[in-house]
């Protein structure tokens, strides 16, 4: 863990990039690119199973390659050459999107997979990046007021192309509006790589080795001594359970209020900026609460919420619930993901953050290719289900989706359960005295 006081310019590009990212996650997961892929590109139920599959698929890539490529990282002091590449990755195959038009799914499946595949690998570098800009003292606070400014820069990029979709008609102006986010993040991304200094010096590779042999090996170094860090090890069951939950809510909100409520494609951006609002504040309130009380009393806090938000889910009759629903909702979210955030930086050793978001990312991208494939299924078998039985296909489809939405539930519930059995002291503890060869 970082000792030093950063500079506040150095915080402040860190928060920025957070503040472009989240353009992506607010247009193509939330709002914009969801809905308009399952009822434009492709259509019908179809387009919630492949939708899931796109999901699944980049997450899957993720998770393999991210613990290699974060060991790669932390020994060759390269974290920001890394975050560069997926960042112009994830920026690119965005604005390509806008050649996605209906009927062409292949290019709509794999532009968004490329995408989401630099999105989600950056993260894990820039996550990594947080014991830089942070001390042990504060580091809930800034990453909770990352995540808050992250979160009104998703809302700034929505109220930009709101207007547009409300003014212009067609599907041009939506295919426009990928352009618009894949500028947006990259323009905030600048910052980051002019002002922050990467604080890890590289080391001399040994003769006769690479620098992929080198993230095998010091990988490997880290799962042999697993029962060193074995408060962190349960720590990341726990989160691959509930980030189950909190990916399939994620990925599939705008397709609900599509299915649901008929949905157009103003009312899902205004939708997304509402819980974007109420996310600042959530991020925001779970930085203190957690440098308050604790990383996991805040998470067990955030996790009980979220499940209260989604069994209101299951019942919710009228559009002004299901928008009631999306402002606690972002509240509970952004909490457990800050806060999740904050407790791998709390656990790791301050030589391995990048390997050890390697391991959470592994964690995250497995239960983001779990979850949203396994409610893309649910929704689309139901819906099959019912319309055999009689039912009409829209009424099928809404059937469906309720169904859908419990097993939300059941991933939260579990992962709440595993993460009891988290000791958050002894955590802390062995991130501070790593055994010798970790530490080297």
């Amino acid at each position: 863990m970082a000792n030093h006081h950063p500079p506040q310019r150095e915080r402040w590009a860190w928060y920025l990039y957070d503040f472009g990212n989240s353009a992506y996650a607010a247009v193509v997961l939330l709002a914009v690119y969801a809905a308009y892929f399952k009822g434009q590109v492709v259509g019908g139920a179809r387009g919630s199973w492949l939708w899931g599959l796109s999901v699944g698929i980049a997450m899957f890539v993720v998770a393999v390659t991210s613990p290699v490529l974060g060991a790669i990282a932390d020994f060759s002091g390269s974290k920001k050459r890394f975050l560069l590449f997926f960042t112009s990755m994830a920026c690119t195959f965005t604005g390509l999107l806008f050649f996605a038009r209906q009927g062409t799914v292949f290019i709509g499946m794999l532009f968004f997979i490329l995408a989401e595949i630099g999105y989600r690998s950056a993260q894990v570098f820039y996550n990594s990046l947080l014991p830089e800009v942070s001390t042990p003292e504060d580091i809930g606070r800034v990453s909770g007021t990352g995540w808050a400014i992250g979160s009104a820069g998703g809302i700034l990029c929505l109220l930009i192309i709101l207007p547009l979709i409300m003014f212009i008609e067609g599907t041009l102006i939506v295919r426009a509006s990928l352009l618009i986010t894949a500028l947006f993040f990259a323009g905030f991304a600048i910052p980051i790589f002019r002002r922050l200094e990467e604080r890890t010096d590289p080391q001399p590779l040994p003769d006769g080795a690479s620098y992929l042999t080198i993230g095998f090996k010091r990988l490997w170094e880290t799962i042999k001594r697993i029962k060193h860090f074995r408060e962190f090890a349960k720590f990341v069951i726990a989160f691959l359970i509930y980030n189950d939950g909190i990916m399939m809510a994620l990925n599939f909100a705008g397709i609900i209020g599509a299915v649901l409520f008929g949905m157009d494609q103003q009312q899902l951006i205004i939708f997304m900026i509402v819980a974007q609002v109420t996310s600042i504040g959530g991020a925001f309130f779970a930085g203190l609460i957690a440098d308050w009380i604790g990383t996991k009393r805040s998470l067990l806090l955030h996790l009980l919420l979220m499940i209260s938000v989604v069994t209101w889910m299951f019942f919710v009759q009228t559009l002004t619930q299901f928008f009631l629903i999306g402002a606690l909702a972002g509240f509970a979210l952004t909490g457990v993901q800050s806060v999740s955030r904050t407790a791998v930086a709390s656990f790791s050793p301050s030589n391995r953050n990048a390997e050890f978001y390697g391991f959470f990312a592994i964690a995250g991208r497995t239960s983001s290719f779990i979850g949203p494939t396994v409610y893309g299924w649910i929704a689309a078998w139901a819906a099959n289900f019912y319309m055999q039985r009689g039912q009409g296909a829209l009424l099928a489809e809404q059937n469906g989706q309720r169904l859908a939405i419990l097993s939300i539930n059941l991933f939260l519930l579990v992962g709440l359960i595993f993460l009891l059995a988290v000791n958050e002291k002894k955590a802390m503890r062995a991130a501070s005295s790593p055994p010798e060869e970790i530490a080297a």
